[in-house]
Order: C-alpha cells, then sequence, then structure tokens
C-alpha cells in the first residue's frame, strides 16, 4: 500500500505533509503532536471537518478494500452495558473461530466487557477487527492500556494473526520497543514531516538523526519522549 502524498491543513497551516509505503508492516513513530495520530484519523475518514486534506492512495481508496481498526484503549472500545456476542456483526461461527485463534474461550461471549481484564479486552478488539478479513490493519497505540506481560502477549498474538491472515498492518505509537518487535519497517515524523525511514532493525541500531535517536534513546529508558 502506498500513500503517495498525505497532506493535512488547518486554516493556512500545513499541519502533515508526508509520503510512505506499507509493505507488510509499518511503524509511525514520533512525539505527541508530530502528525502520527492526525495521519492515522485521515485514513480513517475521522478528520475534523475544520481540516482539509489531500490522499493520493493505491488502497485506501480504491473500492473493495477492507480497514479495520484498533484503538488505543480496550476499555472504551466496546459498549459495557452489551454483552460481548452482541457486538460482533457477523455470523456466531465466524466469531466462536476468531476467539479460538485469539485465545479466548468462547463462553465469554455472554460477559459484559466489565468483566473481562485488559488483556482479553484487547483480545476481543484484535477479533472484531478482524471479523470482516481485512486487509489493512491500523493500530492506534494498542498497547499502551496494558501491563508489560500482557502488551507481550498481545504484540505476539498481532504477529501470529497476520502471518495467518496476511492482512498490511499501520502500527501508530509512540512505544518503539513494541514496534519493533512486530514491523518490519519505520517512519519517525517530526512536526508532520518524515525525517527518517527505512528498516525497523537499521534504524534502531544506527539512526542518523538526533530526533530519532533521542526517541530510541527515551524508549528504550523507559521515559516517554514528549515536549
Amino acid at each position: 500500500m502506498k500513500v503517495k502524498k498525505l497532506t493535512i491543513d488547518l486554516d493556512q497551516t500545513r499541519l502533515v505533509d508526508i509520503t510512505f509505503e506499507i509493505k507488510r508492516s509499518l511503524a509511525l513513530i514520533g512525539q505527541s503532536g508530530s502528525g502520527k495520530s492526525l495521519t492515522l484519523k485521515a485514513l480513517l475518514g475521522m478528520l475534523p471537518s475544520s481540516m482539509k486534506m489531500n490522499l493520493e492512495s493505491d488502497f485506501v481508496l480504491t473500492t473493495g478494500k477492507r480497514v479495520a481498526f484498533i484503538p488505543q484503549n480496550p476499555f472504551t472500545a466496546l459498549s459495557p452495558l452489551t454483552k460481548i456476542a452482541k457486538q460482533f456483526f457477523v455470523d456466531s461461527n465466524r466469531v466462536e473461530k476468531l476467539f479460538e485463534e485469539v485465545g479466548l474461550k468462547k463462553e465469554l461471549l455472554e460477559r459484559f466487557p466489565p468483566e473481562l481484564s485488559g488483556g482479553q479486552l484487547q483480545r476481543v478488539v484484535i477479533a472484531m477487527a478482524l471479523s470482516n478479513r481485512p486487509k489493512l490493519l491500523l493500530l492506534d497505540e494498542p498497547t499502551t492500556a496494558l501491563d508489560p506481560q500482557t502488551r507481550i502477549v498481545i504484540i505476539d498474538l498481532l504477529k501470529k494473526l497476520q502471518k495467518k491472515e496476511n492482512f498490511l498492518m499501520l502500527f501508530v505509537s509512540h512505544d518503539i520497543a513494541s514496534a519493533q518487535k512486530l514491523c518490519e519497517d519505520i517512519c519517525v515524523l517530526k512536526e508532520g514531516r518524515v525525517i527518517e525511514s527505512g528498516k525497523m532493525k537499521e534504524i534502531i541500531i544506527n539512526p542518523q538523526m538526533d530526533y530519532t535517536r533521542a526517541l530510541i534513546e527515551a524508549n528504550f529508558a523507559n521515559r516517554e519522549f514528549r515536549k
């Protein structure tokens, strides 16, 4: 999938102006305000009406291509007053198969979201995202609300599911450690521009930009890099 040119403007200010390609799995990394969340909202068609967008893509704008989304917080992604089973809109057999794939017991379908743990809820959200067999999976910091051990489990699950279902993946996060485990490629954003991109392994080992180096050092020192 190629996003040849994505621009986002507010009044006379250009907030985002980027080009990137998702070959298999791509991480968009940057500090708060770098444009990564705006980019994700643009791909989902969720930008505020006050913002103007231009997007050229060989994928997102093509009729029939399926896109799914996994939000940041699984605790707010589901209706707390509706049983899990009622929040799926596909055949029950498909739901039970998905539950098996994400490692959940089908009995949980009859429970309400507040009765599940954070890790279980994130697995439910992943199952929902995969229910229509998407070709592209967009992830908005899906490990942020999870404890470190559960975070590792969810990353491993996503890798396994991608291998099986063969979808493309765009991982938007400040969490370079998780992105490194999940994604093959990386784009580093600063003030709405890509300042460095390439293979994840190469950039983690030998970043060319001071900004990228600072992000990596801050992240692996267990500190979130923010303004």
